[in-house]
């Protein structure tokens, strides 16, 4: 009876008011006795101090690489969903026709049968509601526990269609980009992620993100000859 009283104090119970949640103890990752364990274990690290990239995505010891790789894909989607509803407020189709990044890089949506163009707030809708709906396949993922390695292998796709949201908010939303980027360090986050395991290639990690951090260690405006 105690354990289980214990695991309800780590809810937020209706009610419960903003500065009040989470407001339990931490728990050791080896402690924490759930199917949605590593899920939990990431959001507690995210939670703890959101800039310490390295501590978030140090595995740990006995963790397996591919589940890891796979709770992580989708803490990030959950969270840029942030970043969606804040475009909606000036990322219109009428001015935003296209997903771009710069005037070199025009992206197809897979969305529909034919990819096509799309304008940016819809590309990112679409792009967000098919990173789900594969994360939560249960042909692909039927387990938060072990996962194939020929579904592990389907998560670069997703990175790489996800990361074209950060890349379209910083060049063409910048303000709006590094607001977010300021209060959640999560494209820093997931550029330090899809480098660590190879599931994008540099050359396509077209937002300068290591360039640009102050000496504060947030996100700073730089020259618009760089930008």
């Amino acid at each position: 009876m105690a354990d289980v009283e214990c695991r309800m104090e780590r809810r937020n119970r209706p009610g419960t008011k903003t500065i009040e949640y989470y407001c339990w103890p931490e728990e050791l990752f080896e402690e924490m006795d759930s199917t949605l364990a590593v899920q939990q274990y990431i959001q507690q690290l995210i939670r703890k101090d959101f800039t310490a990239i390295d501590e978030i995505l140090k595995a740990p010891d006995t963790q397996d690489e591919g589940v890891w790789k796979y709770e992580h894909l989708r803490q990030f989607c959950m969270e840029l969903n942030g970043i969606a509803v804040k475009l909606q407020n000036e990322c219109h189709p009428e001015s935003c026709t296209q997903m771009t990044a710069t005037d070199q890089w025009i992206f197809l949506c897979a969305a529909h049968k034919t990819p096509k163009e799309c304008p940016a707030i819809d590309y990112t809708r679409h792009t967000l509601d098919g990173a789900a709906c594969l994360l939560n396949s249960n042909k692909y993922f039927p387990s938060r526990i072990s996962i194939k390695e020929s579904s592990v292998a389907k998560l670069g796709s997703v990175c790489r269609r996800v990361y074209r949201i950060f890349s379209h908010a910083y060049f063409h939303h910048r303000n709006l980009f590094d607001e977010f980027e300021n209060e959640t360090f999560l494209c820093r986050r997931f550029t330090e992620f899809v480098t660590k395991y190879n599931l994008m290639s540099k050359e396509i990690l077209i937002v300068p993100i290591f360039d640009e951090v102050d000496t504060s260690g947030f996100v700073g405006h730089v020259a618009e000859s760089e930008a």
